[in-house]
């Protein structure tokens, strides 16, 4: 007797329909991810430590850091993969739950559309993503960050603070843009792809 094939389509959703899609789920679980825990930890895991205003005092300090980094890039990056992600795992839960694998996705108008929109939802959340990351840090990081330091105390007024290594964490903004621009071009490709695919099965038929 053979094993039971019940199984089968959820395995096989594991990997996207179409060429593109897997090729943009490797470099997203890999080459981005790996990128913001290694690089990312090297260039942001002790920037708050080196973060120094005049006069160099710890309340100072944390106050501007605090103004200067209303939310710190590694969490901002971990939310925004996360939450990119959303769109292909509820995809994918509804498949397996339905049993559907990667030719019913291509061939049947009602998956091909539930995919298709997994995929737009997908580009809306970078586009969004892109657009709260420009507003937050910019697109160059500046050695000397002005900090109104008013509300601390009313002698400091205006502090000017020192911002370690910014010059590598503008390169990093940088890759952090370019990956977002990838990621948007690699899920319009897919959309094109699976258009295309679709014509060719209706073509054949």
């Amino acid at each position: 007797m053979g094993r039971p094939n019940n199984t089968t389509p959820g395995l096989r959703l594991l990997r996207p329909p179409t060429v593109i899609g897997q090729f943009h789920t490797l470099f997203f679980g890999s080459v981005r991810m790996f990128f913001l825990g290694v690089l990312g930890f090297a260039v942001y895991g002790n920037e708050a430590l080196h973060f120094s205003c005049e006069p160099d005092k710890r309340e100072v300090n944390l106050f501007c850091y605090n103004q200067f980094r209303p939310i710190t890039p590694q969490v901002f990056w971990a939310l925004q993969l996360v939450t990119v992600l959303v769109p292909g795992a509820v995809f994918h839960l509804y498949a397996a739950c339905r049993n559907i694998d990667q030719e019913d996705i291509l061939q049947k108008p009602t998956y091909t559309v539930f995919y298709i929109l997994s995929v737009l939802l997908r580009i809306v959340l970078e586009v969004v993503a892109f657009w709260l990351q420009s507003h937050l840090f910019g697109f160059q990081v500046n050695p000397l960050y002005r900090c109104d330091a008013g509300a601390l105390d009313k002698k400091f007024n205006i502090t000017r603070c020192m911002v370690p290594e910014h010059f590598e964490k503008t390169i990093f903004l940088i890759a952090m843009y370019t990956f977002t621009v990838i990621t948007v071009v690699l899920c319009v490709a897919e959309i094109f792809e699976i258009l295309c695919r679709r014509l060719g099965f209706l073509n054949n038929q």
